[in-house]
């Protein structure tokens, strides 16, 4: 990886549909050569994939959490059995392994905190391997490289 590499990922990191050409000329390099590195980036999974970026109010998310979650049990067992219960919960859009007090951490968007009321009962709640939840709330992001 060399610094037009470097370039080349800074750039699609700030825009994902931004055209060959256009690229080429950020970066310095001609468009045959932007578009090589760019597809030698993505086949060596430097770059895994291209997402749209969505506007959480006009989904109707109003509610956003970083959730930790600590289990009863330290065992292999206990944490596929969790990373089971939690893989499919729309709410959940990122679940972390972590270490120190707690096992997970989650990241969880709901409509409202009466959904989120329902989310930490009906899913967390019915889990056997969890032992404690602390939810933290997303008051404001002033920094946040996802969007």
């Amino acid at each position: 990886m060399d610094r037009f590499d470097e370039r080349i990922l800074h750039e699609l990191q700030a825009n994902g549909r931004i055209a060959n050409v256009e690229l080429a000329e950020r970066v310095g390099l001609s468009p045959s050569a932007t578009l090589r590195r760019v597809q030698e980036l993505e086949r060596k999974r430097v770059i895994k994939g291209y997402r749209a970026v969505l506007d959480k109010t006009q989904l109707n998310i109003g509610f956003i959490a970083y959730v930790a979650i600590g289990l009863n049990s330290h065992t292999k067992k206990a944490q596929l059995s969790f990373e089971e219960h939690v893989q499919f919960a729309k709410e959940v859009v990122e679940c972390h392994n972590i270490t120190g007090m707690n096992e997970y951490l989650l990241r969880v968007e709901t409509k409202d905190l009466s959904a989120y009321k329902r989310f930490h009962a009906d899913v967390l709640g019915e889990c056997l391997t969890v032992k404690s939840i602390s939810t933290m709330v997303v008051m404001d992001s002033p920094k946040d490289e996802r969007q």
